[in-house]
This record gives C-alpha cells, structure tokens and sequence, in this order.
C-alpha cells in the first residue's frame, strides 16, 4: 500500500477518538454572515458547540480557498497553494465540514467542490475568516455532546490539525452513540473504520462528516488519482456486514489533487490510505 512519510514520529495510537451523543438535524445558513458564524449559530441553536456537517449546493461570496500543493520547505510532507479569491458568487456542488475549537475560539475545517462566477470548476480546503454566505442554504449537521475537535499541534505532520478531545456536556438533546474520530496518516481509510467498529462491537454504523486527505486515491469505477496529495470530502459513508459476513465500509467521496483534477467516487477498500488527517464522526447504528 501507498505511505508518505511525514516529517516527525509516529505516534502509537492510529486512531484518535471520543465516545460521545450526538443527533442528526439540518439547518439553514443565515446569508450575510462569514460560513463559520452562520454555522456555529446552526449548531448552537441546537444546543450544541461543536460537530459536523455536509452540504450541497450553496452559494459564497465574498470565498477564499487554498488547494493542496508540494511543500517548498521540506518541513511538511505536502503543504498549501497560494489563496485564491475569486470574484462574484461560487456555487457550491457538495462539501463536509468539520466544526470546532482553534485558540480558544470557534473554528471550521471544510473541503469542497464548486463552480467560480467564470465557470471555473474547482474545489480545496475552504478558508473560515475570509468565505461568506451569499444566499441561504441547506445543510445536514450532526451534533456531538461530550466530545469536541479541537485544533492541537501534531509532531507527526507537523501541522496544527483538528482532533477530537472529552468536553463537558451542554445538555443538547441527542438520540445516539457516536464517536468523534481522527484517523492518522499511512493507514487504509476503510480497514482501520472497519477494524475500529469490529474492537467496539458495533455491526452498523453510518459517517456524518468526514474531511481529510489521501495519498491520491483509487476508485472502484476504476477511476485513479495519481498526484499524492489531496483534499478530500465524504459525501456518504456507512459501515455494514458485507456478503462475506464481514464487516466493509462504502466511502464516497469527492477530493481535488495539486494538480487541480477534480475527482468523484467510491473508494476501493484496502487501497487508499491517509495522507495527513481525516476527521468524521461515526454513528453507532447497531
């Protein structure tokens, strides 16, 4: 399988994670508002700090954005491009975000697809204090209590990376077991949920969120991504018992490569490790 190595050790423990509540519930973007306060009102008014959410098709302006690019430093393993801003409104095609605490205040990590004003159809890591919400959107959230992803340095990718922590509970009303999840670089995206679900007995499991990276990707339509470094969103996920009376995890997924190249699709299990994060939260059906 595919490894990239990162510029600091590994740390034993491959799988950051939280038990937590949590409860599925959608909102409406409030337009005029910077897309991490329009989403922190979302949660709140649901009485939680912090989750994840998906969305489809939105509209943002003023937007900024960086795509993932080779480091020119050596320090990381891959890095960001230059911020891109484009002009008039981009029009969201699907996207993940994963809401939380950085310094103490509320933060945001999203990646996305869209089309620019100019038809340009991109996609990358969405950034918090430079994107606006342009029109009222839909988006479909998932609340946890009693966890929260808080951003924290990372010796191993030596970025400062969202992962979930214990947090006191805010009373929200929530309807399931979940976990808050970040799986950490050089392992199988699906193998890892799969044996996770496997050590905690749980035959059912559905993905709220989910952003991170792969080291490119393979597809089971045979698709490929070739470039290495990505930025990726799951747009559906789940864990079941498979036909061989094991249990496989389906992860769809969207991502843009540093190439630019945009890509869509169902990843081959066994075959598409983590580059630097991927963060979800995974709720325990069964």
């Amino acid at each position: 399988m595919r490894s990239i190595k990162q510029p600091g050790p590994s740390a034993a423990e491959r799988i950051q994670w939280v038990e937590a509540r949590g409860r599925a519930f959608s909102f409406t973007l409030q337009a005029g508002l910077p897309l991490l306060e329009a989403a922190r009102r979302g949660f709140a008014a649901e009485g939680f700090a912090g989750g994840v959410l998906n969305f489809g098709r939105g509209a943002l302006g003023p937007f900024a954005y960086v795509m993932p690019a080779l480091s020119k430093t050596g320090e990381n393993a891959a890095f960001y491009s230059d911020t891109y801003r484009p002009e008039g409104v981009t029009r969201t095609k699907l996207g993940s975000m994963t809401l939380g605490m950085r310094d103490g205040a509320p933060f945001f990590h999203c990646h996305g697809l869209w089309t620019e004003a100019d038809g340009k159809a991109s996609g990358g890591h969405m950034l918090p204090d430079e994107t606006v919400v342009a029109e009222p959107f839909e988006v479909q959230a998932f609340g946890i209590d009693g966890a929260m992803f808080t951003a924290e340095p990372d010796p191993e990718t030596n970025f400062k990376l969202f992962g979930p922590v214990s947090a006191a509970s805010t009373g929200a009303r929530t309807t399931s077991r979940a976990f808050a999840m970040r799986l950490r670089p050089n392992q199988d995206f699906a193998a890892c949920l799969e044996e996770f679900c496997r050590v905690h007995g749980i035959a059912s499991a559905k993905i709220h969120g989910g952003v991170g990276s792969t080291i490119g990707a393979r597809f089971t339509h045979g698709g490929v991504t070739e470039p290495f470094a990505t930025e990726l969103a799951i747009t559906a996920g789940a864990i079941a018992l498979g036909a061989s009376g094991e249990l496989e995890a389906t992860l769809d997924v969207a991502l843009v490569d540093y190439t630019g190249d945009l890509a869509e699709g169902r990843l081959v299990r066994g075959d598409n490790p983590v580059l630097m994060t991927m963060e979800l939260v995974l709720e325990a059906l069964a």
